[in-house]
């Protein structure tokens, strides 16, 4: 009996980011934005007794980065522009690796800014990574080719 080749999925674990302008390495998890279409009922008058469905608008989650503090500022900075009334947005792109570290699937963010930031908590008996928190909204995400 022959068989065929066999394609394994890829592990969540090997991924980088992307951000216009913002360099920042090491992140610990990705929370990955969800998309979903509002579904539109609409009856017509001749049809008394059939709900025809039609597609509405498109919304987007928002995408939660975190990782081990550091003494880099930059994406504290990204948010305290927002927090001031100004967000810069900025286009991202969450980039999946394989086990040699070459890039397998891309998402393009777009016009992304954050909305909320959070510090870990402290712990004087604790011997874990102090962890910082953005999160991202966005208009838009895609699968780049």
């Amino acid at each position: 009996m022959a068989t065929g080749t066999r394609n394994d999925p890829y592990g969540n674990y090997n991924f980088m980011v992307e951000i216009d302008g913002i360099t920042q390495a090491g992140f610990r998890e990705i929370v990955m934005p969800d998309a979903s279409v509002q579904v539109i009922e609409y009856r017509e008058g001749n049809e008394p007794t059939k709900v025809r469905k039609l597609a509405g608008l498109t919304s987007y989650g928002n995408v939660i980065l975190k990782w081990g503090c550091t003494d880099s500022h930059e994406l504290y900075d990204w948010w305290k522009l927002s927090e001031q009334g100004k967000p810069e947005r900025k286009n991202m792109s969450i980039i999946l690796l394989d086990r040699e570290r070459n890039e397998v699937k891309r998402w393009n963010v777009y016009q992304a800014w954050p909305v909320w930031y959070s510090i870990g908590d402290l712990d004087a008996e604790g011997d874990e990574v102090l962890i910082e928190t953005l999160e991202i909204t966005h208009e838009g995400f895609e699968l780049a080719d």
